[in-house]
């Protein structure tokens, strides 16, 4: 009787442990440089994943020159609008008080040879555009696509 228990909680315990281990965020790694581009425009990604979100700064211009967040947008938010309407509130990172309920995870600014993140757990399928809130750096091309599939 008892070796049939120690099987039970040994299936048991496997299953826990995959469970934990499947319920550790993915690390993304986006870099943003002094040419205000992300090293990559799209990111895949499954319905409830968790996704940790990294940037990396790694241009040589100060601060207040040039940073870089990131920040993941509702569904048929247009970026650069978002990003043009949050360029006068540097205090909030550049994200307009009134577009605050269209951000679904961001990140602070990082400056040069700074590193932020945010965690987000993965909304439903579909497409979720992402950028940088940085002015000036939505129009040059700092946005993407989360894929959602």
């Amino acid at each position: 009787m008892y070796p049939l228990r120690s099987a039970a909680v040994a299936f048991l315990l496997t299953f826990a442990v995959a469970a934990v281990a499947s319920a550790q965020p993915r690390t993304v790694e986006l870099v943003g440089t002094d040419d205000m581009k992300f090293s990559t425009s799209s990111i895949e990604a499954k319905p409830g994943e968790t996704l940790r979100i990294v940037i990396r700064s790694t241009g040589q211009m100060p601060k207040i020159a040039m940073a870089h967040n990131f920040v993941l947008l509702q569904p048929g938010t247009d970026p650069g609008s978002f990003a043009n309407e949050g360029a006068m509130h540097r205090g909030a990172d550049f994200i307009a008080p009134g577009l605050a309920s269209r951000v679904i995870a961001k990140t602070p600014m990082a400056g040069a040879g700074e590193t932020v993140e945010a965690t987000v757990t993965v909304p439903g399928p579909g497409s979720y555009p992402f950028v940088c809130t940085f002015p000036g750096h939505a129009v040059a091309g700092m946005q993407g696509t989360l894929v959602v599939r």
